[in-house]
């Protein structure tokens, strides 16, 4: 687990976008991602609008938007990135052999990688995820691009633990510019030969501890104080008729004040 800040880590970090977001949370006080799943683009702008000065990432799941257009809502999700400040990370969760997440990046309706800053990959099929999702990053556009790797889950039973995740942290070894760090639960160590992974932990709740569909929720001071450097919350900005803008800057000084105890 690091106990340096993020600036530190942002003046020393092999991969541009890694550097690049650590200077945003440092900047703006943040370590909160928001992770939106709605149906529609409208709700999802108005959501980042009320969100977007307390976070330094978005997340997003675009297949579940219903009306997505490149114009429609890449446009307007960027301009909101720019104003705001934020990166955006489309939890893709690729799970193929090199050759097809390569085209699943960089073709289709979606188009994610001249978009999203981060996306995501299962280490299920081997290290050619990696080579295949880069060759697409570097064929398609000139801005830089970070991946993560699965290494664990927050929901029950899930099979990605044991020799699954050491497994994926080896396939993440493969390359330490491209590959950012991971969603896990925990730090991933790699510091005694020189990675600084980027640890980023779903399933964080202030008041809820858990849905009827598994999900599993743990409190902001335990996912910081093992290890995550950005806590991803979801239906607890939103959800139950929440104030997105008030839930948001909440979980943004919880997220920063278990930051400043993890540096202590």
């Amino acid at each position: 687990m690091s106990k340096l800040s993020y600036t530190a880590r942002a003046d020393a970090h092999t991969s541009p976008i890694a550097s690049k977001l650590l200077r945003i949370m440092e900047e703006k006080q943040t370590n909160l991602c928001a992770s939106l799943d709605v149906r529609t683009t409208a709700e999802l702008l108005s959501i980042v609008e009320q969100v977007g000065a307390n976070i330094c990432l978005l997340k997003t799941h675009v297949d579940i938007l219903e009306d997505f257009t490149m114009e429609g809502t890449v446009k307007p999700l960027k301009a909101l990135a720019a104003k705001y400040n934020f990166l955006i990370f489309e939890d893709r969760k690729f799970a193929d052999i090199g050759n097809t997440v390569k085209l699943q990046y960089s073709s289709g309706v979606y188009k994610i990688v001249e978009w999203a800053d981060i996306t995501n990959a299962h280490g299920v099929t081997g290290p050619g995820i990696v080579r295949g999702l880069k060759e697409a990053a570097q064929e398609n556009t000139t801005e830089p691009r970070g991946l993560l790797m699965l290494a664990e889950l927050s929901s029950k039973g899930s099979l990605a633990h044991g020799e699954y995740t050491q497994g994926t942290v080896e396939i993440a070894k493969s390359d330490k510019e491209f590959v950012i760090g991971f969603i896990a639960q925990r730090d991933m160590g790699g510091r005694e030969e020189g990675y600084d992974w980027l640890i980023m932990t779903p399933g964080v709740g202030l008041d809820d501890k858990g849905d009827a569909l598994g999900q599993q929720y743990r409190t902001v001071s335990d996912v910081v104080s093992t290890g995550s450097d950005i806590i991803i919350v979801g239906r607890g900005l939103f959800g139950k008729g929440r104030d997105p803008a008030a839930e948001s800057q909440r979980y943004k000084k919880a997220g920063w004040d278990a930051y400043l105890k993890r540096l202590q």
